[in-house]
Parts: structure tokens; sequence; C-alpha cells
């Protein structure tokens, strides 16, 4: 696994071990990216979460594109170590990315006076589609998401979809062989 583009462009990230651990693809990654430049324009200027961040491929692809701050949340404390190391690769100011050792949800329960304009999500496939839309419940109650923000979220491509909240909608998605990324955001008929 290497960074693909930025200021890090070329860097070989470390990967955690176990079975658990399964990393987004560089294919994925570069998909992921492209859309995201393409929706923005450019990372520069934006905050980004990386929800079950693992090794912090993601969240530090986005630091190494320019974003003003990233922050990775990961459970499992050894796999957020491997996500410091990562971040580290980068030589950027702490003040732009933070690395949490917690679960989504109880993060996302947290007081942060902070709005995403980009959140990720790569659970693990078999974390259920409740799941999935109690988090997404749970960022449109605490206001997380900017207004023109959009949510990014990996699942496996033959699983059933989930549901959005009634408040966004599903915008396009992207297949990657097994996994595909799933973009959504505020609706348009919605006023935020």
């Amino acid at each position: 696994m290497r960074i693909i583009a930025g200021s890090g462009k070329g860097k070989n990230l470390f990967s955690p071990s176990g079975a658990g651990v399964r990393p987004t693809s560089d294919r994925a990654r570069e998909g992921l990216f492209s859309s995201l430049e393409s929706e923005f324009n450019s990372l520069q200027d934006l905050n980004f979460l990386d929800l079950f961040a693992g090794s912090g491929a993601v969240g530090v692809e986005a630091l190494s594109r320019g974003a003003a701050l990233v922050h990775a949340v990961e459970a499992d404390a050894d796999t957020a170590e491997v996500a410091i190391s990562n971040f580290k690769l980068l030589n950027q100011p702490s003040k732009r990315h933070k690395v949490f050792h917690s679960r989504a949800s109880r993060f996302l329960e947290s007081e942060f006076p902070i709005k995403y304009d980009i959140i990720f999500m790569d659970p693990p496939y078999d974390l259920s589609n409740l799941e999935i839309e109690d988090l997404l419940d749970t960022i449109l109650v605490k206001d997380l998401l900017q207004p023109r923000g959009l949510i990014a979220i990996e699942r496996e491509s033959k699983g059933r979809p989930f549901e959005w909240p009634q408040a966004m909608s599903l915008e396009k998605i992207r297949s990657y062989g097994q996994g595909s990324i799933f973009y959504g955001g505020y609706s348009a008929t919605v006023s935020t």
C-alpha cells in the first residue's frame, strides 16, 4: 500500500496484521479521491473524517492531498497505532490530523465543534445495515456534515443496500470488484 498522490506520493504505508483487517484497495482509494476531487475540485481547506480508519490509508491520502484537517477513528488499539505511524510519514503539523482510538458510534456521540466536508466510512462488511443507518442518523442529529458535504460509504457490492435518512439521499455508486462506494449527502430539497 502506498500514498497515491500529493505531498506524500509514493511513500509506503504500514499495514496492520490480523484477519479482521480489510484495507480499501488502491483502486478503490484512487476512485474515491477521483470522485471527491471531481465534486470539490480539490481537498484544500476541507475537513475530512475517516470512520473505521484501519491503517489510516484513506485519511493519510486526504492529508497528502491537502485536506485542512483529518480525523481518523479506529476501535482496535494496535491498528490505531499503525494509523498514527502512517500519519507521521507526512511530517505534517499534528493540529492538522488526529487518530482517535474509539468506536465510531462513541466518537460521533462525543461533543465536537467541527463540521466535516467529507465523511468516509469503511466498516467491516459484516456490520449490519441497521448500524450504518444509526451512524447516519447520528451524523444528521449532531449536525456533523457541512450543508454541501459528502458521505462516502464502502460496502460489499453484493450486499443489501442500506437506507439513507430522510434528509439525505444517495447521489451515486461506484463499484470496485468486491466493494462499492455509496456517495450521498443532504437532499437538494432539504434546507440545512
